[in-house]
């Protein structure tokens, strides 16, 4: 997807362990009318799920080698980048999406931004080289999938690489934070309006912030 006139930078979104969903595709449309390109990542190919059931399945195939995982992941921002050669590069991330980018700031790729939204922080391949881009995690607090102890190792992680992050931790707010519905069109109880809303802004402040604009 891109936007009506020149692009600002070009976004890869890698998307939730479903794939691609209405909640991601609203996100992209909105970064587009906000004057980014957009390419949505597809983590699985042919292998695409159709239930919740299938998803879990593909997905634990998918991160029980994460260095073919990595590969995977790399593909994506190839393809940003041919696709859009002269303008940054970033990446944001929805669930193991947010575990994909920020992947792809520990594998080292040439990144301006790496945003990760109520991601997985623990990987079997830690960081052990200076990571490049800016990173900004938005993580809910009550996440049964991230506790506090997997918080305080990415921050660690983070500080033995000199890494330049932002993390902010919303109080009692679930995984899954920014959609507001589940696949079947009934509202999503881990949404959380205030929290989606802040991380957004958060995201669209540290893209301005890097790129050297304000968006409109």
């Amino acid at each position: 997807m891109t936007p009506d006139g020149p692009a600002r930078a070009a976004v890869a979104i890698f998307p939730t362990f479903m794939n691609s969903t209405p909640g991601v595709e609203a996100k992209a449309r909105d970064l587009v009318e906000a004057g980014y390109s957009v390419l949505i990542g597809d983590f699985y190919g042919p292998e695409a799920p159709s239930d919740f059931q299938q998803a879990f399945a593909v997905m634990t195939k998918l991160r029980s080698d994460p260095r073919a995982m990595r590969t995977r992941l790399r593909a994506t921002i190839a393809l940003l980048r041919e696709l859009e050669p002269d303008v940054p590069q970033l990446a944001i991330g929805f669930c193991l999406g947010g575990f994909a980018v920020l992947e792809m700031a520990r594998d080292g790729q040439d990144l301006a931004v790496v945003v990760s939204f109520h991601g997985l922080l623990e990987t079997p391949l830690p960081a052990v080289d200076a990571i490049g881009p800016r990173i900004l995690v938005c993580h809910g607090d009550a996440d049964a999938l991230v506790p506090r102890s997997q918080v305080n190792g990415f921050w660690e992680e983070m500080d033995r690489v000199s890494a330049n992050w932002h993390f902010h931790s919303y109080a009692g707010v679930e995984h899954g934070f920014t959609n507001p519905v589940m696949l079947d069109g009934s509202p999503n109880p881990a949404f959380n309006a205030s929290a989606d809303r802040q991380s957004w802004a958060a995201m669209h402040a540290l893209f301005d912030e890097v790129l050297g604009q304000a968006h409109a």
